[in-house]
């Protein structure tokens, strides 16, 4: 009996010392959740000791991710194909050239794809760790991504949880676009292609569940790799073609894609690509885009059939832009419906309180200055519709107010003040 009783203390001591060690291991692990501390912290197989003095990124999704997260304070360079406005002030270096890279200051090397085993050798050499995360798949692995690009570059704590934070803000803002969505008695099918010579949004691809966001059956939702084949194009006969800049006009001239229901009824729809290539604040202008070229009530404030809003709406919204362009495409409904802000007078929104279902010219002036400044998805109508309630959420989140939805009058005197946060492209 004493033996046994020996046995089972020695047992439990290696318990408890395998257990202790595990603790002290998964302080800096963010593959199960935020890290007790911010560094060291472990991404995957890199771990960084402390925070990064600077950061290259070298991929224009990663930077978008980024931007939403509000940390490209912390950018010391990045690639050409970076093309954001917001950086266009950082030198432009290549991974190739480590030197260079080291001459900006910058520690951390982001990378959406793996450059070589050659380039990451070069880049530690000189003293610049390299980390690659790449592009997240569904909306679960949009928490990855952000919390990883989070962790990364302010901590397992602090930023992993930035980064949980924006991507859930992100998605927040996209059901309240698809909350807004009218109800069909048949649904409607469409499909983005990137190219006229199968590239497409796929349903393994984010770009492919952003499709179902906007309240569409993505044509291509059983196809993988981002490729479909024309067969499948031919076969699905989207009733609408969302496509990038520049492919519109190779689908009408070409024998195979003029026969399509959409080419034929002149519903291709071009929009800025980066829209569904990034994984930043886009990723709203997508889904607006689509939306509401689909649902032109969406735009015109006019919705009797529409979902309810309900009480989770009430979070803080995305950071992101979610105004939509058209490009060559300029007759869009959704182009054509929503009323452009650019050639408008600021003005002032008169004091008061508004809130979803009042009407008024006032209600007006509230939707015309949220769109000067970024924040409208819908139509400018009077109409205190969704989607304004939604973008008075985004303002009041963006410049630190409570998160109503209603615009009081502290609501009033902030959008009428001249540091009103726009929000960013």
């Amino acid at each position: 009996m004493g033996q046994l009783k020996r046995m089972i203390a020695g047992l439990l001591s290696a318990v408890l010392i395998v257990s202790a060690f595990t603790g002290c291991a998964g302080k800096g692990d963010i593959s199960s959740g935020a890290a007790e501390q911010d560094f060291p912290v472990t991404i995957g197989t890199v771990t960084l000791k402390s925070e990064p003095a600077g950061v290259a990124v070298f991929s224009p999704s990663l930077a978008d991710v980024i931007l939403a997260m509000g940390y490209e304070i912390s950018l010391k360079a990045k690639s050409e194909d970076c093309d954001q406005e917001d950086l266009s002030v950082l030198p432009n270096v290549d991974p190739s050239n480590p030197a260079a890279v080291k001459a900006t200051g910058a520690t951390l090397a982001l990378f959406e794809t793996n450059p070589g085993d050659e380039v990451t050798a070069a880049l530690q050499k000189e003293g610049i760790l390299s980390l690659i995360l790449p592009a997240a798949a569904s909306r679960s692995d949009l928490e990855r991504l952000y919390s990883e690009v989070g962790a990364a570059i302010k901590g397992g704590s602090t930023g992993y949880q930035k980064g949980i934070k924006t991507a859930n803000n992100i998605y927040l803002t996209l059901d309240d676009i698809t909350r807004v969505i009218p109800e069909k008695d048949s649904p409607v099918t469409v499909c983005y292609l990137y190219d006229a010579k199968g590239k497409a949004a796929t349903g393994d691809m984010l770009a492919g569940k952003l499709i179902e966001s906007a309240g569409l059956v993505n044509a291509f939702a059983g196809s993988n790799g981002g490729q479909a084949s024309t067969e499948a194009l031919t076969i699905s006969n989207p009733q609408y073609i969302f496509c990038a800049e520049g492919v519109k006009k190779q689908l009408q001239e070409s024998a195979e894609y003029k026969k399509l229901e959409a080419v034929q009824k002149n519903q291709v729809y071009e929009m800025n690509p980066t829209y569904m290539e990034r994984q930043g604040r886009g990723m709203i202008q997508a889904v607006s885009f689509m939306a509401g070229t689909v649902y032109p009530e969406l735009l015109e404030g006019n919705l009797p059939s529409s979902k309810p809003s309900e009480s989770s709406s009430s979070a803080p919204a995305s950071s992101g832009s979610s105004s939509s362009s058209s490009s060559s495409s300029s007759s869009s409904a959704a182009s054509s419906k929503a009323p452009a802000s650019s050639g408008q007078s600021a003005g002032s929104v008169p004091s008061g309180t508004y809130k979803r279902g009042d009407k008024s010219d006032a209600v007006k002036a509230l939707q015309t200055r949220l769109d000067q400044l970024g924040y409208m998805f819908t139509a400018i109508n009077g109409e205190y519709t969704a989607g304004t309630e939604q973008a008075v959420k985004d303002f009041q989140y963006l410049n630190g107010m409570e998160v109503t939805g209603i615009a009081d009058t502290d609501t009033i005197v902030k959008l009428n003040s001249s540091d009103a946060k726009k929000r960013e492209n």
